[in-house]
């Protein structure tokens, strides 16, 4: 008790000390603790306010069902534009070549071998009919991409021996180029380039400069050489980057490459048009870009109405090795993002579906179901039977244009005629036919399966063995212009040809038809 009233007794001591020392403080004094008090009330609401707020929306959240995911709409992000990649003109930035090695150092584990075992008289550069024997360059089925883009892929049926086989064919054709001069290769004249006393033979054609070079340019397009780089990084840079320049230096105001000095000077016109679109694709470089659209504007202008293509423009005439080669071009073109006449291709199918004998599936020149054309004066030489040139080009558009090759009849007995004759090389019984050898051997690339490795097969023995091995002078790495063709083209043809035949295992994708249009590789990775 007496603690309790000591309590209460300093409590009240306490209290009237407050309220005297307040009674006694000056006014300012009681003013400022006024206002402090008040400042200590306001700091307080908010943190009151927020804490509430957030103790009302924990108990909502638990009072509210949580919605299952099937119930919650996909978030999708929105699409960024892809970046622009910059396009420069000469010099570019060197894009090194991964291939670019010497053939002793192929890697041998890369590749893996496939297993299993109405005749007129003219030609592809003279004469008033042709079948046009100077190989195809064009996409047969996917988009270019060469050993460059084939380094991380498995590249079936290639071989260190197949390979080797291009690396010579190629450097003979750059050490056989007038790149001190316009750059072209001269195809009756490519030969002075050799030491005087190691000369080859086999001269072509002297108005078929165009064509040859851009068959040339072709090859090396197909192994991923294009004109980007140094000589360091890429050998054969400069030797691309001379003959496309040649080739634009022979393009006329409306579009056409090369003189008319030939009536069938078409040929070297789709041949320069699908070198020019191919190393636009491959490269993007924009100084090609309008050469090969001028080139493609042509063909639009040249075409037939509502049909193909021949010799003079729209002459009324059509014949498939014509073509071929235009649809080719086009189909390069339309890959590459250019321009291209949307009736050429119909029509090219159209021409296709005519000239195939439905019973057999023999495609004719001109003619349903009829044989190639041989030059004037070889048909005794090279018999039109020995070859099925034009049902192999008649195949490959098929394949080019949407036809599905595993379900087309007309494809599966094309097919049975060209294995009826495989490739062999016999220069005594007229067979040799590098412009039949090509075609087919794009066109069962695409088909595949066995009736691509019997093929192969036997493509490969006849081409790499009849090549020239190392320690021949100056034909190292070429071949001999045998065949119905080899007087026109002449050794830089034959080279070039046969260098693509080998090159078919990377040089395009291979597309089964779907019965659509068939998109090149970058697009559908």
């Amino acid at each position: 008790m007496r603690r309790l009233v000591e309590h209460r007794i300093e409590q009240a001591t306490f209290d009237e000390a407050v309220r005297g020392l307040v009674r006694n403080a000056p006014w300012w004094m009681t003013s400022l603790a006024i206002h402090a008090a008040a400042v200590v009330i306001l700091l307080s609401i908010p943190y009151r306010v927020t804490r509430t707020a957030q103790q009302a929306a924990m108990r909502s959240e638990v009072q509210t069902p949580v919605e299952k995911p099937e119930d919650l709409a996909p978030v999708v992000p929105p699409e960024e534009p892809l970046p622009k990649k910059d396009i420069q003109e000469e010099p570019l930035d060197p894009v090194p070549d991964p291939q670019s090695r010497n053939e002793d150092d192929v890697d041998r584990q890369q590749f893996q071998e496939t297993a299993g075992p109405d005749g007129t008289t003219e030609g592809p550069f003279t004469g008033p009919s042709t079948n046009g024997d100077i190989g195809l360059g064009g996409k047969a089925g996917g988009g270019p991409r060469g050993r460059g883009g084939a380094t991380k892929m498995r590249v079936i049926g290639t071989t260190a021996r197949t390979q080797r086989g291009v690396e010579r064919g190629l450097a003979w054709l750059a050490k056989h180029q007038d790149v001190e001069d316009d750059g072209k290769w001269d195809c009756d004249d490519f030969f002075k380039h050799d030491k005087p006393d190691d000369r080859c033979d086999g001269s072509g054609g002297q108005l078929f400069d165009v064509g040859v070079t851009g068959l040339s340019l072709l090859a090396f397009l197909g192994a991923g050489y294009t004109d980007r780089g140094t000589t360091t990084e890429n050998r054969y840079a400069r030797t691309v980057r001379m003959g496309l320049r040649y080739l634009m230096s022979t393009q006329g105001e409306d579009g056409l490459f090369g003189p008319r000095a030939t009536h069938s000077f078409i040929y070297n016109h789709a041949i320069a048009t699908l070198a020019l679109c191919e190393a636009y694709w491959m490269t993007r470089n924009p100084r090609y870009r309008k050469p090969a659209q001028m080139g493609l504007n042509y063909l639009a202008m040249h075409r037939n109405p509502y049909l193909a293509w021949r010799y003079d423009p729209r002459g009324g005439e059509n014949d498939t090795s014509v073509t071929g080669w235009c649809v080719m071009a086009l189909k390069s073109g339309n890959y590459a993002g250019l321009q291209v006449d949307p009736d050429a291709l119909a029509g090219a199918r159209l021409w296709i579906d005519k000239m195939t004998d439905p019973n057999f599936g023999q495609v004719g020149y001109n003619s349903p179901g009829g044989v190639p054309a041989r030059p004037e004066g070889r048909q005794d030489r090279f018999p039109a039977e020995k070859s099925q040139s034009m049902t192999a080009v008649g195949i490959l558009c098929r394949i080019f244009l949407g036809e599905d090759p595993r379900t087309s009849e007309a494809i599966r007995k094309g097919v049975k005629l060209c294995l009826a004759l495989p490739p062999a090389w016999n220069p005594e019984d007229g067979s040799i036919d590098m412009y039949y050898w090509y075609y087919a051997t794009l066109a069962l690339f695409q088909v595949g399966g066995s009736a691509w490795r019997k093929w192969n097969a036997a493509m490969v023995e006849a081409v790499v063995e009849s090549q020239h091995p190392e320690g021949d002078g100056a034909r190292t790495g070429s071949w001999d212009p045998i065949g119905a063709w080899g007087d026109e083209g002449g050794r830089v043809y034959a080279t070039a040809t046969l260098v693509m035949c080998l090159e078919v295992y990377y040089r395009y994708d291979r597309v089964i038809g779907t019965g659509r249009e068939a998109l090149p590789a970058y697009q559908r990775r």
